[in-house]
């Protein structure tokens, strides 16, 4: 999978990751769109490509010397795949390049079990919930 990332909002790649995560947050999960699309002129857009075609997109906010991973998603059809494993190893490389101490992030709690895998580990925070989705927040340390 090739891992590309942007901050221009009128940028292919941007565009790509808005539709996964519309098809995979919006109809999917039935968050509402007002919810779903927030801050993108903070944040770096990744998306991954698989044979040309986008299947998974995160973003990163920068955030207290660390980023805030967001909108992890990949389409339906293509989970199981191993390609959140290769973006998440995208966005460490990218984070580590930009000297970034932690990635933190609020996982739903059905996917808790993919960010432990990755050496994410759960923080005192309480569980929340995000679009009425139950989460926990995880933190990865890079250094």
């Amino acid at each position: 999978m090739e891992v590309r990332h942007t901050t221009d909002l009128s940028s292919p790649i941007y565009q790509a990751a808005l539709a996964i995560r519309k098809t995979v947050f919006v109809q999917e999960q039935q968050v509402p769109l007002s919810i779903e699309i927030e801050n993108e002129d903070k944040t770096i857009h990744f998306v991954g490509y698989v044979d040309h075609q986008p299947v998974a997109t995160a973003r990163l906010l920068p955030e207290n010397g660390g980023y805030h991973v967001q909108r992890v998603a990949i389409l339906k059809a293509h989970r199981g795949h191993e390609y959140g494993r290769e973006l998440f190893a995208a966005l460490e490389t990218y984070a580590r390049q930009q000297k970034r101490l932690t990635l933190t992030l609020g996982g739903q709690d059905q996917a808790l079990g993919f960010y432990q895998r990755l050496g994410f580990t759960q923080t005192a925070r309480p569980g929340f919930l995000d679009a009425g989705i139950p989460h926990h927040e995880m933190q990865k340390k890079l250094v």
